[in-house]
């Protein structure tokens, strides 16, 4: 399940890497008709830009990160408080699966 929030950064994290593309396209076109302010002002403005993407980039992988560990963790104490279940699911499991390699041959 993907939160607004989470939605949210992926969407600026993507305009935040557009936005580079289209400044260093732009810079290219620039530097080789132009050279002086108009480059070097491109220039701070691409590693603007950059800067911004690799923190949210950043903030995006903790918040994945820290999501991971969450569910791990839940099941983590899930297993550890249905171990029989989990077992029998897993010996059901195995014996569908069984059954399903066995009727191939």
């Amino acid at each position: 399940m993907v939160t607004s929030a989470t939605k949210e950064r992926k969407d600026k994290l993507i305009e935040d890497f557009h936005s580079v593309i289209n400044d260093t396209e732009e810079l290219m076109r620039s530097v080789s008709s132009e050279g002086g302010g108009k480059a070097q002002a491109l220039r701070a403005r691409i590693d603007e830009n950059l800067n911004l993407a690799k923190d949210y980039l950043e903030d995006f992988e903790d918040s994945v990160v820290d999501k991971s560990r969450n569910a791990a963790r839940i099941t983590d104490e899930y297993v550890h408080e249905n171990a029989w279940r989990t077992v029998g699911l897993a010996i059901g499991l195995g014996v569908v699966i069984g059954l399903l390699i066995r009727n191939r041959d």
